[in-house]
């Protein structure tokens, strides 16, 4: 079983997120997609890149500032959190529960995937994104 298909965002919290995303788009052209599947108000910085088994299927790794007094990351306590794509939750779930690993709350259902998250043995939450189809 494939686990992991690699990285479904990077998410960390700023004083100023609409400032930082900028200088991130000036300095390194991180910026937000003009067609993003989330949608035209969707700001959300965006790495567009193909799947290795299917060349015509586009995925998205997100570039994600948060704000410093975000609860996103809760009940984790760290200012970044780790997201990583897997093609299957419920099989990926069942496996680190075999294995021990701790998991956090229960999946949630977006119209862009399903999330899970877990925690890894210094503390720091992962969040385990399925996306949906399109995404």
């Amino acid at each position: 079983m494939k686990r992991v298909q690699g990285i479904g965002g990077i998410f960390f919290k700023a004083k100023d997120p609409a400032k930082l995303e900028a200088w991130y788009d000036k300095h390194l052209g991180i910026s937000t997609l003009s067609h993003s599947p989330w949608g035209a108000d969707d700001t959300a910085p965006l790495f567009e890149w193909r799947d290795i088994d299917d060349a015509e299927r586009k995925c998205y790794t997100v570039f994600g500032i948060f704000p410093a007094d975000t609860d996103y990351f809760e009940p984790g306590t760290l200012p970044f959190m780790f997201n990583f794509r897997v093609d299957d939750l419920d099989a990926v779930l069942a496996a680190l529960r075999e294995e021990g690993v701790q998991i956090v709350g229960e999946i949630r259902d977006y119209v862009y995937g399903r999330f899970a998250r877990i925690v890894d043995p210094e503390g720091n939450q992962i969040e385990l994104w399925q996306p949906a189809e399109g995404f």
